[in-house]
């Protein structure tokens, strides 16, 4: 086969196969990266007394590599604005690399199953038009008396449909640990894994296991392509309280993770003083557990 002939037949492969064969296993050593995550100025933003502008300045000013983009309150999906911000952050050497959405795909009706496919489609052009590699999305409620059994075919569905979009455009799902079909991380490998993607992994959020936290987040990790760490989480005797991010960290950076760990910040500390202080000392583990 000669080389036209050759890059004429990957062409007509599909995105998930034709993106299957890596030039090489990365390296095992871990590296990382802090992030801030915008839904940690969620009151700011809504209220308009932040702009998505001020975040990537926030980045600079805060020493951090990258913002995730909750996108709940943009003023616009239209491409003049995300290119400016785009521009903007590329200007202060900040990298959007992360959008976060809304998804509810354990629907049982086929029509607002293809509806959510469509919402992603959406929004890969939104996250492709910022310089976004990933999307967070979510998995959903069990709605209607729906099992987990009937619901989990559901999300695997819109998800199969959704890397064959995201793909296209070179961007990657993460499914997050946000609770319903989501609960627990035997379910949501479970999903990820029969999907059987290269653009579709876990969005690992080190906040949201109710239950033994850490075991769950060490299953996880593998399949991790978006890591957002909180400053509380739920501790194994069922009390609410800080998280130990020098150990969060560590089992991170233990799996060779090589990316993002983004800020998502909730606690009821205002996020203006909270939020500086609190990426100082992830900016410092990053570097402590890159090594």
């Amino acid at each position: 086969m000669n080389r036209r002939s050759f890059l004429a037949a990957s062409a007509a492969l599909p995105v998930g196969l034709a993106s299957a064969q890596p030039a090489g296993n990365p390296p095992k050593r871990a590296r990382l990266k802090p992030a801030l995550c915008a839904y940690s100025f969620r009151q700011d933003l809504q209220s308009k007394a932040r702009t998505y502008e001020d975040l990537v300045r926030s980045c600079v000013e805060w020493d951090v590599d990258g913002l995730d983009m909750t996108v709940y309150w943009v003023p616009s999906t239209e491409r003049a604005w995300l290119h400016s911000l785009r521009r903007l952050a590329y200007r202060c050497g900040v990298q959007i690399y992360s959008i976060a959405v809304r998804t509810e795909l354990t629907r049982a009706e086929q029509k607002d199953r293809d509806a959510e496919v469509e919402n992603i489609r959406r929004w890969v052009d939104v996250a492709s038009a910022l310089g976004a590699g990933h999307i967070r999305v979510f998995g959903g409620n069990l709605r209607g008396g729906a099992t987990d059994e009937q619901a989990v075919p559901w999300v695997v569905e819109c998800l199969q449909r959704g890397a064959e979009i995201a793909g296209s455009q070179g961007v990657i799902l993460g499914l997050e640990n946000h609770g319903g079909i989501t609960l627990r991380a035997e379910r949501i490998l479970e999903i990820v894994r029969k999907v059987n993607s290269p653009w579709v992994g876990i969005n690992l959020d080190t906040g949201n296991f109710p239950q033994d936290p850490f075991r769950q987040m060490e299953m996880c990790l593998p399949y991790a392509v978006n890591v957002q760490v909180k400053s509380e989480m739920v501790h194994e005797d069922g009390t609410r309280g800080p998280q130990d991010w020098d150990r969060v960290v560590k089992l991170v950076a233990s799996t060779g993770y090589k990316g993002y760990l983004s800020l998502e910040y909730e606690a009821k500390e205002p996020a203006a003083t909270a939020v500086p202080r609190l990426l100082a000392e992830l900016r410092g583990l990053c570097r402590k557990y890159s090594a």
